[in-house]
C-alpha cells in the first residue's frame, strides 16, 4: 500500500472515529449528568465485584459455574446487577416507562366499551347520568340550530 492510500484509508477513520464520538456526545453528557445513571452503574459495579469475589475466590472456574447453576442467592445478585445496567442503560438512552399512560390508556378503554356496549350502555349511561345530575332530571343535548 502507498503512502497516498493509506493517509485516505486514515482519513477515513478518523471521519469515521469523529462521527461516531458525536453520535455518543448525548449518552456520554446524560450520564455524566444523571446521578441515578451514576448510582445503577455503581451499584451493578460493586454487585458485580461482589460475585466475582463469591465466585472466584481461589477456586476453579468449574466450580463456579456450577455456584451460579445452584446458588439461588447468587443468581439474584446476578439479576440485580443486570437490572441496574439495564435501568442506566435506559435513562441514558432516554427511555422511559409508559405504565401511566398504560394504564390510562386501558382503563379509558374499558370505560367506552361499557358505556356504548349495546347490551350494558343505556343502563350504565342512566344510572351515571342520575348519578351526576340527580334522579328525575332529564338532560337534553341541544344542538346550536335548534330553537
Amino acid at each position: 500500500m502507498d503512502t497516498d492510500a493509506k493517509g485516505l484509508l486514515m482519513a477515513k477513520l478518523q471521519d469515521r472515529a469523529k462521527d461516531r464520538a458525536s453520535d455518543m456526545k448525548p449518552y456520554i453528557e446524560r450520564a455524566l449528568k444523571d446521578e441515578r445513571v451514576r448510582e445503577d452503574v455503581k451499584s451493578a459495579i460493586a454487585t458485580a465485584r461482589e460475585i466475582y469475589d463469591q465466585l472466584l475466590g481461589g477456586r476453579q472456574l468449574t466450580t463456579a459455574a456450577a455456584r451460579v447453576a445452584t446458588d439461588k442467592e447468587l443468581q439474584q445478585s446476578l439479576r440485580d446487577a443486570i437490572d441496574d445496567l439495564r435501568d442506566a442503560a435506559d435513562r441514558i438512552q432516554g427511555k422511559s416507562t409508559h405504565a401511566g399512560r398504560n394504564a390510562t390508556l386501558l382503563l379509558t378503554g374499558i370505560t367506552l366499551g361499557i358505556l356504548f356496549n349495546p347490551v350494558t350502555g343505556p343502563g350504565t349511561r342512566r344510572w351515571l347520568q342520575d348519578k351526576i345530575f340527580g334522579e328525575g332530571e332529564e338532560f337534553e343535548y341541544r344542538s346550536d340550530n335548534a330553537q
